[in-house]
This record gives structure tokens, C-alpha cells and sequence, in this order.
């Protein structure tokens, strides 16, 4: 006699909490995350479908194999994976468990998840986040991003918190770990402009004082948390610029300085 798992049909999807690196595609329009783990090598969206990692043709999460999404219940069990030097980087995510799962006693394997917020974490200088900027390393057509301080971000490719939101789409709140929300869509605030080196794609603001491809103003109706950001990752870009124009200027570098 096979023994069966019991049966659960909750009235609403279950909550559960992950860790995992955000990513940008190649070519700027989308964004998304990617595990720290198994399956680390397929990055999904805020609203995705596990396959196995194995390349099974069963169906996730299956009871002889380790496939499917992970996630754990309590939110301070995922928040302590964030302490080890590998996923200091990563964000925090909050996820409802859809489609079939597995109960565990510490958490779910299941078959389909929406990602509902990502709280992102200090800058690797302990300054609060200001953006989410290159890594320096990612997967075939994504670029890995890491939380990043105005100062720190310095010429890398980088998005606002709003920008990655609203890239990602669907809904996502991407959280400051010390401060409020910045919206996605339907979250009730419009996203900034698309970081350096990322061109704006359909439905994203070109950025502050430029027209988008329609030759329409950018709105401006940006909120608070939105312009402080905002700010910060132009001051930072302005300072940097100033240094490389005091470089230029320094005897020895490129030749002597002119009176």
C-alpha cells in the first residue's frame, strides 16, 4: 500500500519568503531574479512556473526529485541566509505559493509563484541602497545587480528601486530595507527614469528632463522616495565626473596641465 500525502485546499495562496540576486535582461527591458541555489541557472519572473532543474520531463515539485520553487514560512529564517558572505547581495522575497505543493516543516516546494515584494539591503559600505547596480556577473543575456549606495554606484549600469519594479511588472514592491516602498504596477506611484546604460523600454520614463521615443515629456510627477533616489545616483554621477576632470588636469596624466 502506497501512502498518499494528505490534502490541502487552502481559501487563499499560501505565504511563504525567499532569498535570490535580481537581474537585468541584456537588452534593458526586463527584469527579474535568479536563485541562489538549485536552479540558480534559470532566472524567472515575478510570476513564474518551475520546471525541473534536471531536465525531467515530470511535472514540478515532484516527490522523488528536488524540483520546483523553494521557500521558507517564517520571514527571519530566510532573512538569516542574507548573513552568509555569498548572499550578502541578495534580496529578501516575499512570495505567494501558487499551484501544487509540498509542505515541509520548515517551508513549501511548489509548482508556480508570484513574487509580491523584494526588500533590497544596504550597499555592500553599509550605506543605505540607493539603486540596484551591475554585479559584475550573471547568467547567458542577464546581468546579475546588488544593492548600491549613491557614492558606490559610480559609471555602472544601474535602476532605481521604481525602475526595477516597474520592469519586472506585475505588481511587485520593491522595498528599502530601512524605508518605504517603491511601486510597481498598480502600486499607486509612477517609476523613475531607467538607470545609465539602460534604455528605457515601453512604459518606462526615459528620465529626468528627457523626452521618451514618442518624443513625449517624461511626467514629473514623480513621488518623494522616487526623486531622492533620483538625486542621489545624479550627484553621485556628477561627483565621479568632476574626478575624472581633476585627472585630467593632474601633471603626468596625459601630458602637463595647461595654465
Amino acid at each position: 500500500m502506497r501512502l498518499r500525502l494528505p490534502e490541502e485546499r487552502p481559501t487563499e495562496a499560501p505565504t511563504g519568503f525567499k532569498i535570490a540576486h535580481p537581474v537585468l535582461s541584456q537588452d534593458g527591458t526586463r527584469a527579474g531574479f535568479t536563485g541562489v541555489s538549485l536552479g540558480g541557472a534559470l532566472p524567472y519572473a515575478v510570476v513564474a512556473d518551475a520546471s525541473c532543474a534536471y531536465g525531467l520531463r515530470h511535472r514540478a515539485p515532484h516527490r522523488r526529485c528536488d524540483c520546483g520553487f523553494h521557500c521558507v514560512h517564517d520571514r527571519t529564517t530566510a532573512e538569516a541566509l542574507l548573513c552568509t558572505a555569498e548572499h550578502r547581495a541578495a534580496v529578501l522575497l516575499e512570495v505567494s505559493v501558487l499551484g501544487a505543493y509540498i509542505r515541509f516543516e520548515r517551508g513549501f516546494r511548489y509548482a508556480r509563484q508570484r513574487v509580491r515584494a523584494a526588500t533590497v539591503g544596504p550597499c555592500v559600505c553599509g550605506t543605505a541602497a540607493a539603486a540596484l547596480a551591475d554585479a559584475g556577473w550573471g547568467r547567458p543575456g542577464w546581468s546579475a545587480l546588488a544593492p548600491a549606495c549613491a557614492a558606490c554606484v559610480r559609471g555602472r549600469t544601474a535602476l532605481s528601486p521604481a525602475a526595477f519594479a516597474r520592469l519586472a511588472g506585475d505588481g511587485l514592491r520593491v522595498v528599502a530595507g530601512g524605508g518605504g516602498p517603491w511601486g510597481g504596477s498598480g502600486s499607486g506611484g509612477p517609476a523613475p527614469a531607467a538607470g545609465r546604460g539602460v534604455p528605457a523600454g515601453p512604459g518606462v520614463p526615459a528620465g529626468p528632463g528627457v523626452r521618451d521615443g514618442a518624443g513625449s515629456a517624461v511626467r514629473a510627477d514623480l513621488g518623494v522616495p522616487e526623486l531622492v533616489a533620483e538625486a542621489a545616483l545624479l550627484q553621485a554621477r556628477l561627483d565621479w565626473f568632476q574626478t575624472q576632470l581633476a585627472r585630467l588636469g593632474e601633471p603626468g596624466a596625459g601630458g602637463s596641465a595647461r595654465g
